[in-house]
């Protein structure tokens, strides 16, 4: 009995948030694009140009199989293109600028030329941003929230870039060997508010911003269980709001599932996280999660 209650309030908190969307969600300034966020949240396909990452690594090395593998994601309804060639999984070691830029740059500049699709650079190097930024790049996306590199906000400033502000206790290397929170939520929270404060103070215009508390980062499955059940507490930012938790090892650690067989369990905290104010969904499988993003929608349209 409990538990239906708890289902019938999330799905009426859900209501009264997409009925009163136009005034609640914020904007996202993009360089030359505005994202409102009134057609609700979006989809961020991923695109690792990687020989090592967690999921698809290697399959997209090749341009024109990444270029290829783009324009499908696009095709099944993504709104923005995340390309990276750093891997950031558990273990990973980092690679030189040289290097990552020699994996993103010609995927970035053909999907430029070729697509209107939002573009995101996925990298903590500003050297890296600034190329993919100067081949029509409009997202910096830094799991270090702008602070690995001290070059990278005057970067993403300059060209009035998007910025995605994510947490992460540790390097990659590390991060996942006993991480400790006395309060995830509240922990994880206040470094993006004092991240956003401190880019503010140095210039950058707060629209340009959004958080991501970096599930998976330097966190334990019940720390990314604690944050998806309380997303709603990173929307006091202010900011829209990334959840990345396609394919993560939190979700194995529930259901005993491999990695390529963990799309249910994908799609069903996808499906908690827009309901509860998620804006951006950063996913491997753009056609599933569109059907879900569809289906939702359809459901809370018909509810008084």
């Amino acid at each position: 009995m409990k538990k239906n209650l708890i289902q019938r309030q999330i799905i009426k908190d859900a209501v009264r948030v997409e009925k009163n969307v136009n005034e609640a969600q914020p904007i996202w300034q993009c360089r030359d694009r505005t994202i409102d966020f009134k057609s609700g949240a979006l989809l961020m396909g991923i695109l690792n140009v990687t020989p090592d990452s967690f999921s698809d690594g290697g399959r997209y090395a090749d341009k024109d199989k990444a270029v290829e593998r783009a324009r499908q994601m696009i095709a099944e309804g993504a709104d923005i293109i995340d390309v990276g060639g750093e891997s950031s999984r558990p273990g990973s070691l980092p690679v030189d600028a040289e290097l990552e830029i020699r994996r993103v740059l010609p995927v970035i500049e053909e999907l430029q030329s070729k697509t209107g699709v939002l573009i995101s650079i996925d990298t903590r190097k500003s050297a890296v941003a600034e190329a993919a930024l100067k081949a029509g790049a409009h997202i910096v996306n830094d799991i270090s929230a702008l602070e690995s590199d001290k070059r990278m906000p005057e970067t993403a400033r300059r060209y009035k870039a998007g910025v995605i502000l994510m947490h992460k206790k540790g390097e990659p290397r590390d991060m996942q060997e006993n991480p400790r929170y006395d309060d995830v939520v509240n922990e994880v929270g206040g470094y993006l508010k004092e991240r956003m404060d401190i880019l503010t103070l140095g210039g950058m215009a707060p629209e340009a911003m959004a958080v991501d508390p970096g599930l998976g980062f330097g966190k334990t499955a019940e720390h990314n269980l604690q944050l998806i059940a309380h997303i709603e507490k990173l929307g006091e930012c202010g900011r829209p709001v990334v959840i990345g938790l396609s394919r993560k090892r939190f979700l194995a650690q529930i259901t005993g599932r491999a990695v390529n067989e963990r799309l249910a369990a994908g799609l069903g905290a996808l499906a908690y996280c827009f309901l509860n104010g998620a804006n951006i969904l950063r996913v491997h499988d753009v056609k599933e999660s569109r059907d879900v993003f569809s289906v939702l929608k359809t459901i809370l349209r018909e509810r008084p």
